[in-house]
């Protein structure tokens, strides 16, 4: 599958510094059609997927994790368009080897159109959500891009500078793996791209770009991509060290520098603790499932 992503001049500029909305053909691969999700999601690892429901904005704002139950892959899509529900198949390129073969050809696609794109290592996942669904305001560590499958949602994307992330959010992010926790204001919308994705559409970002996502209409399916540069590796080492010495060592971080002695010995240090007790520890807290989606669907039937 040649031509995967199809970049015109304008955004071959815009790439890495402003939001994008290209073009791109993914949508038509047999591997995004339901029967292939359906058997994808019936196998999946338990370890790899995270299932979550979604409450409202303000004081109806929630996020809760779940289990899929050992469902069928028929019943956790009708479960999806019924529902406020995501299902990330995470890691599906590592996951599934034709997944992976699919990526490593998203890449080099990219590559040979981006001559100047750094990327050394890249994952990716499928996302599947409810047509009401929502994802709050949350920023990631990598570069992220985003290619539309079905369904359409709406992406209002935020400065990657203070006050709408700053360092310490990405430490939190670093160390506690929750991207959501970060604080968001009504006002921050009038600082924000707002960018709407049809199949057959990708959007890509600056790196670390808050964002906020709104599903608009169907079920929405999507793959993401995350890629790892120079750059942004070391953002994410700096990060996750200073959020230990603030948090394991109550020391408070003053530099978020990504060179120099001091960058290096904080490589070293969260190269030794980032698979500590204690940091899985922190990270357990924050991921509690709270319901699972077999029940929900006994208990509906029986309603």
């Amino acid at each position: 599958m040649t031509g995967i992503t199809q970049l015109t001049d304008r955004d071959r500029q815009l790439w890495g510094h402003q939001p994008l909305n290209a073009a791109h053909r993914l949508h038509e691969h047999p591997l995004f059609q339901r029967a292939a999700l359906c058997r994808l999601i019936e196998t999946y690892p338990r370890e790899h997927y995270g299932l979550i429901a979604m409450g409202g904005t303000g004081e109806d704002r929630a996020w809760r994790e779940g289990d899929l139950g050992g469902v069928s892959g028929e019943a956790a899509l009708d479960a999806i368009a019924r529902g406020k529900l995501w299902l990330n198949l995470r890691n599906v390129s590592g996951v599934d080897a034709r997944h992976g073969a699919l990526l490593d050809g998203v890449m080099a696609d990219l590559k040979t159109q981006l001559p100047g794109f750094a990327a050394y290592k890249w994952q990716s996942g499928i996302l599947i959500s409810s047509p009401s669904a929502q994802v709050y305001y949350h920023a990631d560590l990598p570069d992220q891009l985003l290619y539309q499958i079905a369904g359409r949602k709406r992406l209002h994307i935020y400065p990657p500078t203070p006050p709408f992330i700053t360092a310490r959010h990405l430490e939190d992010i670093a160390l506690f793996d929750v991207e959501v926790d970060i604080p968001y204001r009504d006002w921050y919308d009038g600082h924000a791209r707002v960018l709407d994705l049809t199949p057959g559409r990708m959007l890509g970002w600056p790196l670390n770009a808050p964002h906020r996502v709104e599903n608009v209409e169907g079920v929405n399916i999507s793959l993401t991509i995350s890629c790892t540069t120079p750059i942004s590796r070391r953002g994410e080492m700096v990060h996750l060290a200073n959020g230990l010495l603030r948090h394991r060592f109550g020391w408070t971080p003053r530099s978020t520098r990504t060179e120099g002695t001091g960058f290096h010995a904080k490589a070293v240090l969260q190269k030794l603790m980032r698979r500590t007790g204690w940091v899985r520890q922190q990270r357990a807290r924050r991921r509690v499932i709270e319901f699972t989606l077999a029940d929900d669907a006994m208990r509906q039937a029986a309603e």
